[in-house]
Parts: structure tokens; C-alpha cells; sequence
């Protein structure tokens, strides 16, 4: 059947509101290599969905490479490009036209992102954008007896100075040059950058706008990467490859996500962001953290879970042996081998609808989004079981399940066989989502 436009619209919204909640304060770094702007008009769209996740509570750290723009500059300049390892040569000579065409990026893209902000309707939190000098750099010095000249790396990143720019409501620009301590200028990869930004602020997420190989998978563990990396090995592009092994880096130094997003598709920054489904490729940082079906051993780490929530009337008892006769129902998130999260569902298929039930998250992990992980496991389980609808009962955790798109529900309107075991001591508000 196909959608009108305004139920195109209605589902648009449902499938985004409850990720712009999510996303809401939280601080993304966003790289790209200067290929991106050899196309000044679809990336000025790129700059468009920037400014608008940015008025949507994104605090937004931009980072842009500037590779063919450099080798232009060198070419004027009658210099030859050099490189050793995949790591320029920077000689003194090259030091002006390295800056001029990193200069001359950058004013382009901070000419297009203040008129897109000029342009928004000022209900958003972005303000302004805002560039400056936030990396402190060092040379790289002389690798395999090849001296890499002005060529440097990340030193130190001025972590308190890029938080007060984003608290102010900035979109922050940080360029690929950096000064050492001594006022040296160095030429450093946006990708250590972006990277070492990502890492000392504990972004939220890394995300490089890129030129992917085709068929590329939603989702990569960091070993799915080296094996693309070691099987493709000639066959990517400088940029992508760059930006795989910046994303691998990334990810064993604390960056839970990493995203690989197609620069050339329009909107498809938007879509990753603010769809279940997604459009790029998400690299996991925790590839010994998962969602699966619970087992008999999983009971002692259930156990120890629900039992507080339980003492403090939050839940409903349970004894070890119902949780035997139920473990079917449950899921658990393993970290390690250590159970940090649970949930239950309970179908009743002759209403196509389930109840989900002690969704638990360990304290020590509440602010990483494993609950609403764990939410959307249970919900498309449901799918996958022809059901209609998922409902819950709650007293004290109304407010996160509305915002994950739960509304008010009356009790005359849950199966009969549920009903009939409502206890009316506990008083529990009713929930259900739509699926």
C-alpha cells in the first residue's frame, strides 16, 4: 500500500522523536576528508542536516581533512606531494601553501555554516559556530630513518575549552593544523584528530562522513574491520581506509560508537542518526557486550538485578524457581560474561499484543542507552511474532517509556487473562506502543 504524504510525515516523526530525545545533549565528533567539499553543492546539504541535528541538542565538534586541497596548493607551489607510511612529508617550504589551503576550507565551511544558522528559525540551540585553537601538537619526527618534517600529531586537546564552546550552544570547527608549545605549526591527518578529540571528550559517538565500498555491512566488529582492512588490502581508497582504521583506533580507546555514513547520499547523515534501521555502517567499541535470549545459568545475575528493585517495590516478586519455569521470556545484556541488563516478554498472542516486563538496567551502566537497546530487541521480537502492539505496567518509570513512544492505556483494554491478575494495591499505570 502506498503512504500519502502525511503518513509519511506521521510515521517520519514516530520513528524519530524518541532518537532525538535520546540524542538530546549528547557530544558527536564528525569527520570528513576534503574530498567531500571538490563538491561544494551536495555538501552544502551536508551542511544543512549539520545545522539541523545541531538545533535539535546534538553538541556538534566538526572536523575536516584537507588532503586534495594541500596537494593542489603543493602543485601551484611547483612541490611534490611526499609521503612515508601513509603519513605526509611536511618540509618548511610547504608550510604557506599547507596553510593556505587549509585556511581557504576552512572559511568555506564556516561561511556555509553561519548561513545556514542565520537561515534557521532561532527556536533551535545552536547559535553560532566557533573555531579556534584547540589541539596542542607535536612533531612526529623521524619514523623508519625518514624525517616527516612539519608533519605532527595530537599532543593535547583542550577538553575544557571545546566543552564551554559546546555548553554555549557553538558548533565547533577544529582545523587539521595544530602549534606545538613553542608556537611550531604542524600539519596533522583529520582523522588522529578527530580522533583524539572523540576520545579525551568520551563523545558519544565518532562519525566519519566517507566514500564506503559498496555492500558494506550495518554493523562491523572491530575484527570484521581488520579483515576488510587485510582482505582489501590496494583496494580502498586512501580516504576510506584512513577513516576505517581511525574508527578501529577509536573504538579500543573508549569511543562506544563509531559511525561510516556515505557522504554523496542525500540525507543519509539524518537517517543513521534518527532511524531504527539506520543508512551507513555502525562499528561497535564493545564487541563483548550483546543482547541475547537468557539461560538457566543467567538466574544468579538476574537475581541480582530485579531483587533491589523488588525490596524497594519498584517490581514485582519473583521467586527463583518462577524465574526457572520463565527464563524463556527473558533477554539479558552480557558484558564480558557478566549480566549488566534484563528483560522479559510475555505474548498473548490471541490479542497480538505481549507485555514487557523487568527491564533492568545495572547502575553502573544506566547512561550508555542499554535500556532503550533492550527495548528495541523486545519490540522487534514482537514483530518477529506477528504482534501488534507491546504494553507494560509501571509506577515508577513512566517518563522513559513515554519518551520511547508509549502512550496512556486503560486496563479494560489489555487481554482478559491479564486483567484478571492487575493488582489494584500496586496501582500501576498502563502503557502500550503501537508497533
Amino acid at each position: 500500500m502506498t503512504l500519502s504524504p502525511q503518513q509519511i510525515l506521521v510515521q517520519g516523526l514516530r520513528d524519530a522523536v524518541p532518537y532525538i530525545r535520546e540524542h538530546d545533549g549528547k557530544v558527536f565528533v564528525l569527520a570528513f576528508g576534503g574530498e567531500a567539499l571538490d563538491h561544494p553543492e551536495s555538501f552544502q546539504r551536508v551542511v544543512r542536516d549539520l545545522v539541523l541535528i545541531a538545533d535539535l541538542g546534538i553538541r556538534l565538534v566538526i572536523v575536516p581533512g584537507a588532503r586534495p586541497q594541500i596537494n593542489r596548493r603543493l602543485a601551484q607551489a611547483g612541490l611534490a606531494p611526499r609521503f612515508h607510511e601513509g603519513l605526509r612529508i611536511t618540509d618548511f617550504e610547504m608550510i604557506d601553501p599547507v596553510s593556505e589551503a587549509v585556511g581557504a576550507l576552512q572559511f568555506d565551511l564556516l561561511s556555509w555554516l553561519s548561513t545556514r544558522l542565520s537561515m534557521s528559525s532561532g527556536s533551535g540551540l545552536a547559535q553560532r559556530v566557533l573555531t579556534g585553537n584547540f589541539l596542542t601538537a607535536r612533531p612526529m619526527g623521524v619514523i623508519d630513518g625518514v624525517d616527516l618534517g612539519f608533519t605532527g600529531a595530537v599532543r593535547r586537546i583542550d577538553v575544557e575549552g571545546i566543552r564551554d564552546a559546546l555548553g554555549d550552544g557553538s558548533i565547533v570547527v577544529q582545523s587539521n593544523l595544530g602549534f606545538s608549545p613553542t608556537g611550531e605549526l604542524f600539519n596533522l591527518r583529520a582523522e588522529d584528530v578527530a580522533e583524539a578529540i572523540a576520545v579525551s571528550l568520551g563523545a558519544d559517538k565518532l562519525i566519519f562522513l566517507t566514500d564506503p565500498v559498496d555492500d558494506l555491512p550495518s554493523v562491523m566488529s572491530l575484527v570484521d574491520v581488520r579483515m576488510l582492512l587485510d582482505r582489501t588490502e590496494g583496494d580502498l581508497s586512501d580516504e576510506f581506509r584512513l577513516h576505517l582504521e581511525s574508527a578501529m583506533h577509536a573504538c579500543t580507546r573508549g569511543v562506544d560508537r563509531v559511525h561510516l555514513i556515505d557522504r554523496d547520499v542525500d540525507g543519509a547523515l539524518l537517517v543513521e542518526l534518527f532511524t531504527r534501521d539506520g543508512s551507513g555502517t555502525l562499528i561497535s567499541a564493545e564487541p563483548f557486550e550483546k543482547i541475547r535470549p537468557a539461560t538457566l545459568d543467567d538466574i544468579g545475575g538476574i537475581v541480582a538485578l530485579i531483587e533491589p528493585l523488588e525490596l524497594a517495590g519498584v517490581l514485582v516478586r519473583r521467586s527463583r524457581e518462577q524465574l526457572e519455569l520463565e527464563i524463556g521470556r527473558f533477554v539479558v545484556i552480557e558484558r564480558d560474561g557478566d549480566v549488566i541488563g534484563c528483560a522479559a516478554l510475555y505474548p498473548y498472542p490471541e490479542s497480538s499484543t505481549a507485555e514487557l516486563a523487568a527491564l533492568v538496567v545495572h547502575p553502573a551502566y544506566q547512561r550508555g542507552g542499554r535500556a532503550g537497546r533492550l527495548l528495541t530487541f523486545l519490540e522487534s521480537r514482537a514483530r518477529s511474532l506477528g504482534l501488534r502492539s507491546v504494553f507494560l505496567l509501571s509506577t515508577q518509570t513512566m517518563a522513559f517509556f513515554k519518551e520511547k513512544g508509549f502512550v496512556d492505556e486503560n486496563l479494560s483494554e489489555l487481554p482478559s487473562e491479564r486483567q484478571a491478575l492487575y493488582n489494584f494495591k500496586r496501582n500501576s499505570r498502563i502503557y502500550r506502543k503501537w508497533l
